[in-house]
């Protein structure tokens, strides 16, 4: 064991859900509060409270505590998250996350444990519902049908 130790936790699926490394990562002693956009990807393990926009991906790890508006294209929930969540892509919760607020994502994934409160609006390509009609029933037909 190593000088910062070699545990495996859930940030490997978390690593797996983004393909590339957080360029940016807020760290478990650290607290920030403002605005925090960046172009790549962004992890959190501290805690946050404003908002956030992301050009990447957001991982926020099991002792991430965030209080904000955050847009990001991928967004995987490992801590707390409290406030409007806009994922364009895709919006994790593993089985320690908790959502608390409304979210609007084109896939929502929450694995048992995880927890979400709030309302889900789902994003798509597809302009309008597709709405079945019941099928139109002639002067003819509904008298037969009494």
């Amino acid at each position: 064991m190593g000088l910062f130790g070699s545990r495996r936790n859930n940030t490997t699926t978390a690593l797996a859900l983004i393909n590339s490394k957080p360029e940016t990562t807020i760290g478990s002693n650290t607290r920030f509060v403002g605005s925090l956009t960046s172009e790549g990807n962004v992890r959190i393990d501290g805690s946050m409270e404003g908002d956030i926009e992301v050009l990447g991906n957001l991982i926020v790890g099991e002792s991430g505590r965030v209080i904000a508006t955050i847009k990001a294209q991928k967004v995987h929930v490992s801590g707390a998250v409290k406030g409007e969540i806009i994922a364009v892509e895709q919006l994790e919760i593993s089985p320690t996350g908790k959502v608390w607020g409304d979210i609007t994502t084109a896939a929502l994934h929450i694995e048992p444990g995880g927890l979400f409160r709030g309302q889900s609006t789902m994003t798509t390509n597809v302009d309008e519902p597709l709405l079945l009609e019941a099928p139109r029933v002639g002067k003819e037909q509904a008298s037969s049908l009494l």
